[in-house]
Parts: structure tokens; C-alpha cells; sequence
């Protein structure tokens, strides 16, 4: 694999740009691999990654029923963060977020990380003891956070209306270096790392059904031939649970449409994320100049990937109030992506009932500030039988009534 660089650039302008190779290989599936993971988004990619850079797994193929990163990857409000109260969730979310700091340095290839700082409003006084009861728990953790009022608020993010009637804004839960990161580029760089590796990336591929014996996983049928495998990986976000249904064991989850949108491009005036639980929003702008909004889950099961007109007016009317401006702006686009959410609002990285086959899930609308944490834990467990980052997070605790409660930490309504 070629380097990018300055240099690399400039010879190829000289040569219009006829010498640049592909990002990743074009494969086709072979006969046998050490380990199979189902789902081509960020968390399969990154498990895969870390297959190889950590424990030198790389007989490994990837295989996806759409596109690469066509899913939730591609499909939501690039926030990055890790103020989470339960230390578990911590954890893993805080080793994502380092992780995060130094991926393009590590992929050689620019995700576009911007540690801009992520808010989180306080608008009312549940809220206030809520988000200093997570600043306490976060300081305990080794996560930099903390409560400010509502004049930092102001300044930090001067086109903010502090004094609505109905949402004053009481404070913020602050992290600093929090932020975003370019959805696209952190898949694209996890499958040019592991395609550098020789794994294989295999798109259009749907798995049909997963194939066992003695209570043990030997394989998938695909739409392009059977596929043997030692170890299989199920990392499919909002389909989880169809995967878990081919493998013989049902997931404590549901599927919902998540929607967003963005307006159209303006000149820079919001250089932080703000999210706002009341409200049930979050926005940031994106570098194109475009304000990124997101909200709450739909009320019911489904599994569209479009918008509804009724959602986005919901979250849209209540913005407005806290940034006033917004109302002048025309929508751009909107989208929607199916997540999975579980109980208790936290994901499950675990071994299943069918030996050597593992689940990824539940990640709710949380999932791609999680990508490189849940990758490396991931595959840790997938090449040891235990990790740390991923032990609490099994699904013996729905069993045991051992819940890792991030209802309120989530930062949106569920």
C-alpha cells in the first residue's frame, strides 16, 4: 500500500492523478477463513483491524450485504465522546475516544478528528444534579469533564439563547476534548488498514444462513457460496437480531429508525457540539458549514432508513428556541438509520449460546463515537475468550439482572 503524503499529492498532480491505487482490494470470498465477521460498518471493520494489529489474526474476511460503511457508519452525527456514568460504559467509550486522537496518524489516512468540545445542557434542575453527579463519577473514571454554568455556556457558544421561557439553559456537562470525526473516513481508513493486512472485504454479500454443528459454528451460506469459517463475528447494528435468529439464539433488543439532517451550508458560527436531552437534539456544523441535527429515536419498531416529516419537525421546533437562528435555515437532506437498542440502554459485546460465534449490538444511538473502543475490545475477546473493555457487557446480565443503566448518560430520549 502506498503512502499518502504531501508529497505523494504533488507528484500525482504531475501526473494527473493516474497513479493513485485503490484504497482497498476488490475480493472474492475463498473457501476458508480463521474468522468471519458479518457487517462491513465501523465496529466489524474495527474488529477486524485490531484482529490483526493486536493478536496477528489476519485470515479474515469481512462481509457485507450492501456497501461498506452504508449503514449506521454512514449514517449519523459523527459526535465523539465518553462522559458516561457507569464505569464500564466509561471505560470503553473513553478508550474509543483516545483512540480516536490518534487513527489517522495510525491508518495514514485523515478521518478528520476535531476535538472541538462536546456540550451537554442542563435545562433543568433534574438535569443539573444529573450531569454533576456524572461530572464526580467522571472525574473517578480519569475522564476530563466537568459542570459549567451558564455563562461559559454563552460563551463557548455565543449564537445559544440562554433565557428561553420554556428551556433556560442552567449549565452544561463539559468535555473538552470531545468532538467529531468524518463518518466515511473512519471506515474507509479501518478498510484500507485491513485490506494492507491482506483480509478481505467482501461487499454485496448477504448471509443467507449460519451454519453449526455440534453446537458449534463452522460457517455462513452467502448469496455467493458457502463460506467455512473457525470463529464467526455478528456486528449488524439494527439486524442483529435477524443474524442471532439464523445462529439459533434470540437478543434482548429492538430496532428503530434514528433520523437526522442537515441544513444548508452557512458560514462558521458553532465551533462545539451542543446536545440537549429536554429538547431531544444535538447539533453541531459540519466543516462544509452545514448544522448537523439529530434527535430522539421513533416511538416504535421499525426499520426505514428514510426521514419522517414529523420527527424532524419535533426536534426542529424544539431547537429553535435554544438556537433561535436556525429557524431561518433550509433543510438539506435527512436520513434515517436503524439502531438497536437494549434494555438497559448499553451495548452487548459477548460470546452466544453457539460456540465460537460472537455478538456486537445493542450500541442504541450511540455507536460510532464507540468504533475503536468496541473494535479493540471486540477483538480481544474474539482472540482470547476475554476482555476487560468488553466484560460487563455480556449477555448473561440480562439473565442475572446485572443492568449497566445508561438511560440518562445516552444524552438523547430512547
Amino acid at each position: 500500500m502506498k503512502r499518502y503524503s504531501a508529497f505523494a499529492v504533488a507528484r500525482e498532480a504531475v501526473r494527473y492523478h493516474t497513479g493513485w491505487e485503490r484504497a482497498w482490494r476488490k475480493a472474492q470470498p475463498r473457501k476458508k477463513y480463521d474468522v468471519v465477521i458479518v457487517g462491513a460498518g465501523g465496529h466489524g471493520l474495527a474488529t477486524a483491524y485490531y484482529l490483526g494489529k493486536n493478536f496477528g489474526i489476519t485470515n479474515v474476511a469481512v462481509i457485507e450485504k450492501g456497501w461498506l460503511g452504508g449503514g449506521n457508519t454512514g449514517r449519523n452525527t459523527t459526535i465523539i465522546r465518553s462522559n458516561y456514568l457507569q464505569d464500564p460504559s466509561a471505560a470503553i467509550y473513553e478508550k474509543a475516544r483516545s483512540l480516536y486522537e490518534d487513527l489517522s496518524q495510525d491508518f495514514n489516512y485523515n478521518v478528520m478528528f476535531s476535538p472541538r468540545g462536546v456540550m451537554m445542557l442542563a435545562q433543568t434542575e433534574h438535569e443539573v444534579r444529573g450531569y454533576q453527579r456524572t461530572a464526580h463519577a467522571n472525574s473517578l473514571q480519569g475522564v476530563e469533564t466537568r459542570f459549567i454554568g451558564p455563562a461559559e455556556v454563552k460563551k463557548l457558544c455565543p449564537i445559544m439563547e440562554i433565557n428561553g421561557p420554556r428551556y433556560p439553559v442552567l449549565g452544561a456537562l463539559w468535555q473538552e476534548r470531545g468532538g467529531t470525526a468524518r463518518h466515511d473516513a473512519v471506515a474507509w481508513g479501518y478498510a484500507r488498514a485491513c485490506s494492507d493486512m491482506g483480509m478481505d472485504i467482501i461487499q454485496k454479500c448477504e448471509v443467507t444462513a449460519v451454519r453449526q454443528n455440534a453446537g458449534k459454528v463452522t460457517g455462513v451460506t452467502t448469496t455467493m457460496g458457502d463460506i467455512d469459517c473457525d470463529k464467526l463475528g455478528i456486528v449488524v447494528a439494527g439486524h442483529s437480531g435477524v443474524l442471532a435468529e439464523m445462529a439459533g439464539f434470540r437478543l434482548p433488543i429492538e430496532s428503530v429508525a434514528l433520523q437526522a439532517l442537515v441544513s444548508e451550508p452557512i458560514k462558521p458560527c458553532m465551533d462545539v457540539v451542543v446536545m440537549a436531552n429536554t429538547v431531544h437534539g444535538y447539533m453541531s456544523q459540519s466543516d462544509k458549514g452545514e448544522m448537523v441535527i439529530g434527535g430522539g429515536t421513533d416511538g416504535y419498531n421499525n426499520y426505514t432508513q428514510r426521514g419522517s416529516f414529523h420527527h424532524i419537525e419535533e426536534t426542529v421546533r424544539a431547537l429553535i428556541e435554544t438556537f433561535p437562528m436556525i429557524s431561518r435555515l433550509k433543510m438539506l437532506r435527512q436520513w434515517g438509520g436503524i439502531v438497536d437498542v437494549t434494555g438497559d440502554r448499553s451495548p452487548i459485546l459477548s460470546k452466544t449460546p453457539l460456540e465460537n460465534c460472537f455478538i456486537n449490538c445493542g450500541w442504541g444511538t450511540g455507536g460510532f463515537k464507540a468504533i475503536p473502543g468496541s473494535g479493540w475490545g471486540m477483538a480481544e475477546l474474539m482472540a482470547k475468550g476475554h476482555s476487560p473493555l468488553t466484560a460487563e457487557f455480556g449477555l448473561d446480565r440480562f439473565v442475572e439482572g446485572r443492568f449497566i443503566d445508561e438511560s440518562v448518560a445516552a444524552g438523547v430520549a430512547h
